[in-house]
This record gives structure tokens, C-alpha cells and sequence, in this order.
């Protein structure tokens, strides 16, 4: 059997960093293959990622007791991130230590964004130093990379290295085939694509969760945003949870929340409240009643995926009235959605049986 690595951003504090790497691999199991993720490791980046996963807020600083709380959310993805079919660790900078593999998956995630914070410009993710046979990517992200600014020359030479390229938004498919000429295929991300390991997981019965509540799942919420969905549940005896961040306009935080926490949280909500992507995506995956408000950092995703799947209603602009709010609170995706995502799911599954094979 030809080994098989993922390459991502696996040790991400992120629900959405952790889902779509056990997703990804979850479904290529599925598949009859054995994936190993490959460990890379950067004490640069590991106190980065902690850095921000403990003041997530800023410039508002994170209390005593919240960062207490944080730090146990910091463990619990760490001790799931170790449950994943790790390879042997290697540098970040210097990958070549890292194990052999007949092909490589490179994504999902921001994978090629040279604007991230602590991953851009890292040159692993372009394919350097990999010690590959072939090398792929599924559902590659440039984030909030604009196509407009377009791609260094040096940057484009790596993509150059892939067989095959898929990507998961517009904005990342036009910077592709600006960049080398070459069509890149648009697929699903891995959550959207293998959502079994997602709800696998039962609704939380957390003994303190109020019923019924609304999940609360991002921050550095516009106020003009915030004031509606607050009528919207005190006017429906709805209680607004914050998982994972503290949202002090919530009725009940639960910011220590695990991944699995996470899905369950979700699976258990009545609807969902985001500016997140990964928001999106599992209200989707749950067929979940959910408002998404923009915010600059997620906007080419975000954007892309509604409009996919023709899910621009769930998007609510400011000047939106109540009951607008209403009508995407109130009642799950219509069908049209779902039929859709089906449809993309083929063709994402078809992407995947040709770099498989």
C-alpha cells in the first residue's frame, strides 16, 4: 500500500484546524488507505499559537480566571491533537527529517497564505524539502491573500511541484491559475466533505448548559450585530452560549471547550451564531439554523462558500431588520442547500479517486 501523508496546520488551537485534519483523514481511511499526518514542529510558531490562544481578544486583555480557562481549552487540543496518526516530528524550517511518503495531501487550512501571522512564508507548504513521490493538495486555502495582489514568481515555482491542485474558494482558484496557468478544482472542505467523524458525536448533555440555547462561535462581534440577535433570543426564551471565546453579550460562556466538546456543543444547538468559517460550515453539517456576520480576516471564504452553495440569506448585512434575523434564526437551511452540497460532494469525491489512484 503507497504511504500516505497530510500535511496541514494540525496543531492549531482552531476547531476548524483540528476538524478538517481528523476529517480529512478520517474520510481517506474510509477510502482504505492509511494516512499519517506529518508532524512538523516550531518552538516559534507552538508559542505564537499559545500566545494567541490565550489573549485572543486583543487589544482587550484576557482576566486571570479566563486565561485559566483558556490554558485548559489549550490542553484539551493537545491531547486530541497527540490521538491523530501522527508521523515522527520534524523541523518546521528544516523538514528534512520528515518521513518518506509515496504522496503527499498538502490542506486543508490557509496552507499557502503568506499573510498568516506565523505560517506565511513557510516554504514547506509550497512543497520544499518534501520528500515526496507525488505530491497533491486537497481544499488549499490562500485565506485573505487577495488575487488581485497575485503571486511571487518564487511562490508560484512551488505550486508548480503539485500534480494536481484543488482548492477551496474562488479567490484561491484564481491566484492558481493566474499564477501557473494551470486549472485548479474547487472541492468541499474536508468537514463538509467527511462529516461522519463530526456527528458522530452525540448533542452535549453538559449538566450547566441551559435548554434551549444558541451557539455563539467567534468574536470581536459588530454591535450593530449583536443588538438584534439579543432580541431575537430574549424574545424566544433562548439562552446565548459563547463556546471557545468569552462574548460578554452571551448569556453563558463555555470558552475551556474541546474540540469534541465542539462538535457536540453544535449537534445540540438550536441555532448557531458566527463570523467564523468553520461556524458556517458545521451549521451546514448539522442543518442547523445560523446568522454569519463578515469580518475582513475571513471574508474570501466565508464569501465563497455562501455562495457556492447559494446560502447568501444566512449572511446578514447591517441595516438588516429583525426580521431578518428571524427568518435565518428561526428555520434550518432550505433543501436547496443541501442538494447542492451533495452535488459539490461528487465532484470533490471525483477529485479525489483521480489523485488516489
Amino acid at each position: 500500500m503507497a504511504k500516505l501523508g497530510v500535511l496541514t496546520f494540525h496543531r492549531c488551537i482552531n476547531y476548524g484546524s483540528f476538524w478538517q485534519t481528523r476529517c480529512l483523514v478520517d474520510g481517506l481511511r474510509s477510502r482504505g488507505h492509511e494516512p499519517i499526518v506529518l508532524d512538523h514542529r516550531s518552538d516559534r510558531v507552538s508559542r505564537a499559537e499559545w500566545r494567541c490562544a490565550l489573549q485572543p481578544l486583543l487589544p482587550v486583555r484576557t482576566s486571570a480566571a479566563d486565561s485559566q480557562l483558556y490554558a485548559s481549552k489549550i490542553r484539551k487540543f493537545l491531547k486530541a491533537i497527540e490521538a491523530l496518526p501522527l508521523s515522527g516530528a520534524f523541523a518546521l524550517d528544516d523538514p528534512t527529517g520528515s518521513e518518506s511518503c509515496d504522496l503527499v495531501i498538502v490542506g486543508s487550512d490557509e496552507v499557502w497564505n503568506l499573510r498568516h501571522p506565523w505560517y506565511g512564508g513557510c516554504r514547506l507548504f509550497y512543497g520544499d524539502q518534501l520528500t515526496a513521490r507525488r505530491l497533491v493538495s486537497y481544499a488549499a486555502t490562500f485565506g485573505n491573500h487577495p488575487a488581485a495582489t497575485g503571486l511571487e514568481s518564487f511562490w508560484a515555482e512551488g505550486l508548480r511541484k503539485f500534480e494536481s491542485i484543488s482548492v477551496r474558494d474562488g479567490n484561491s482558484k484564481t491566484i492558481v491559475e493566474n499564477a501557473i496557468g494551470r486549472e485548479a478544482t474547487l472541492v468541499l472542505d474536508p468537514c463538509l466533505q467527511f462529516p461522519e467523524a463530526i456527528t458522530s458525536h452525540e448533542a452535549i448533555s453538559r449538566e450547566a448548559l441551559p435548554r434551549p440555547y444558541a451557539a455563539i462561535y467567534g468574536h470581536s462581534f459588530p454591535s450593530w450585530f449583536k443588538d438584534p440577535v439579543r432580541r431575537w433570543a430574549g424574545s424566544r426564551a433562548i439562552k446565548l452560549v459563547s463556546v471557545g471565546y468569552r462574548n460578554d453579550w452571551a448569556d453563558e460562556q463555555w470558552i475551556d471547550a474541546g474540540p469534541h466538546d465542539f462538535a457536540g456543543f453544535i449537534a445540540g444547538a438550536a441555532a448557531v451564531v458566527t463570523n467564523f468559517f468553520h461556524g458556517c460550515v458545521f451549521s451546514l453539517i448539522n442543518s442547523k439554523a445560523f446568522a454569519c456576520v463578515m469580518s475582513d480576516y475571513r471574508w474570501n471564504k466565508i464569501h465563497d462558500l455562501i455562495a457556492l452553495l447559494g446560502a447568501e440569506r444566512h449572511v446578514i448585512p447591517e441595516g438588516a431588520g429583525e426580521r431578518d434575523y428571524g427568518a435565518v434564526l428561526d428555520e434550518a437551511p432550505v433543501s436547496a442547500i443541501a442538494a447542492r452540497l451533495a452535488e459539490h460532494r461528487l465532484r470533490s469525491q471525483a477529485y479525489l479517486d483521480h489523485v488516489l489512484s
